[in-house]
């Protein structure tokens, strides 16, 4: 599997996989193209990995940064945002290399743990070191999993 690195969502890859994503996810979207410019250009450093194999979008992960602030201490995590394998690609380890590449990228920046929910594939991420933590509170009500990456 080859993989891009994205910073600019508007290209048609990234987006038809995106796509594919909520499709399967049952979610409407009005406007599109307002949705792949706000991931760009919200402020948060958004970024995805997306597999491609013979010319075609196998699946990505976006992530980006996420500082957690008390009055205090700060600590930035590096968070997964969103994360679709299409499903014919799904069991192959393409899932895994995505995460791998996203967890190296955290690494390189530093960034000592990373957060995610969700409510399809916990097993998934177990396998891969994440921990369910009750002690973070999700703004959607998912369960948030955090690995610590060292």
């Amino acid at each position: 599997m080859e993989t891009k690195l994205i910073s600019d969502f508007t290209g048609g890859e990234f987006q038809e996989s995106f796509k594919l994503y909520f499709n399967e996810l049952g979610v409407n979207v009005r406007d599109w193209d307002g949705l792949f410019h706000e991931m760009g250009s919200d402020g948060r450093g958004n970024l995805a990995y997306l597999g491609i194999e013979a010319g075609r979008a196998v699946g990505f992960i976006q992530f980006c940064p996420m500082d957690c602030e008390g009055w205090f201490m700060k600590k930035t995590l590096g968070f997964i945002r969103e994360f679709w394998i299409a499903p014919e690609y799904r069991g192959q380890g393409c899932g895994s290399e995505l995460l791998g590449l996203a967890e190296e990228y955290f690494k390189q920046k530093r960034i000592t743990a990373v957060a995610l929910t969700t409510d399809t594939a916990p097993g998934f991420y177990i396998k891969h070191g994440y921990r369910h933590d009750p002690g973070f509170a999700a703004k959607n009500g998912d369960p948030v999993y955090i690995k610590h990456l060292y």
